[in-house]
């Protein structure tokens, strides 16, 4: 069973209106936001990476949920496996540096046991506060697709992780990806629908297309690489398939300018489905938009949407 296969399922059950349909990243409850993420080694992070980084990362990709939301940070909630004292001290060390950087505070959680064999497993819930909190599916025929940053960094800093030569920069975006708190909050009121990209740019554009009821064309050409990206492998159609970005994907008028710095990469029409062109021109699409769970048996990288 596919994620897209276990959601469909889970559609059929009795939902609380503030699900979304389960077509986001994020509940609606009131002005309260609440999302949930969990990191699994091997699936979401490599043995081998520092355990402050996980940290950060755990925490990071729960309020990116909440910066799509255009949401202020409440706090979290912490579901901790116990298995190795000095990797557990050192991934409290990275929980405090990131809890403090974005100034939220644990309010609660669990703590279990795992054999010593065992892949850890991760979970972090955060709420925030909202009173817009735009969902991924208000996209309107003619509206352009933005993006907020650069795409593309933190695939190769995965790649770097596994071995490969490459700067400290990438490595970076890989292990410690940044929120767009604020620009979510400068968006969220002239948006009609924003996400994050957590499992690549061109499968979480073909969510937000499916979730509006519409189709959405990709322009290659304008999905913006960061310099060292560019100078270690400028494969955009990599860099949109990767992953991990945890920039802000979303849908404006035609004629509206958004208040944060982005690019403009695409449009939605009527239809359904994802297109993508490069010099004007259509290209094939990828055999893999991105990151889905269930039906990449390699894992790495990827947020996890859907819940």
């Amino acid at each position: 069973m596919t994620e897209a296969d276990f959601l469909a399922a889970l559609r059929r059950l009795p939902l609380h209106p503030g699900a979304r349909g389960l077509r986001d990243d994020a509940a609606v409850v009131g002005d309260l936001i609440v999302t949930t993420d969990t990191l699994v080694e091997w699936i979401h992070f490599l043995p081998a990476d520092p355990a402050p980084d996980v940290a950060w990362k755990l925490v990071a990709i729960n309020l990116s949920d909440l910066a799509a939301k255009g949401a202020f940070p409440e706090g979290v909630l912490l579901n901790y496996p116990l298995r190795d004292e000095a990797w557990d001290a050192s991934f409290l060390t990275g929980l405090e540096e990131a809890l403090r950087h974005y100034r939220v505070a644990l309010i609660g959680g669990d703590t279990v046991s795992l054999p010593p064999s065992a892949p850890r497993v991760l979970t972090l819930t955060a709420l925030g506060r909202s009173t817009v909190a735009p969902a991924r599916g208000g996209a309107r025929a003619g509206d352009a697709l933005w993006i907020t940053g650069t795409i593309g960094d933190a695939g190769a800093g995965l790649a770097i992780a596994r071995g490969q030569d490459g700067p400290a920069a990438l490595l970076a975006r890989y292990r410690r990806p940044q929120p767009r708190l604020a620009e979510g909050r400068a968006l969220a009121s002239v948006v009609n629908a924003m996400s994050d990209v957590s499992d690549g740019l061109l499968i979480d554009a073909s969510r937000m297309a499916a979730a509006s009821g519409l189709a959405v064309v990709v322009d290659l050409d304008a999905v913006p690489l960061s310099p060292a990206l560019a100078a270690w492998n400028p494969n955009r159609l990599a860099a949109v398939t990767a992953g991990d970005d945890y920039e802000l994907l979303f849908a404006l008028p035609p004629e509206r300018a958004p208040p944060v710095p982005a690019a403009r990469i695409g449009a939605f029409a009527t239809g359904t489905g994802l297109s993508l062109t490069s010099g004007g021109d259509p290209l094939s699409l990828p055999a893999r938009l991105g990151y889905e769970h269930g039906n990449d048996p390699n894992g790495l990288p990827a947020g996890t949407p859907g819940l």
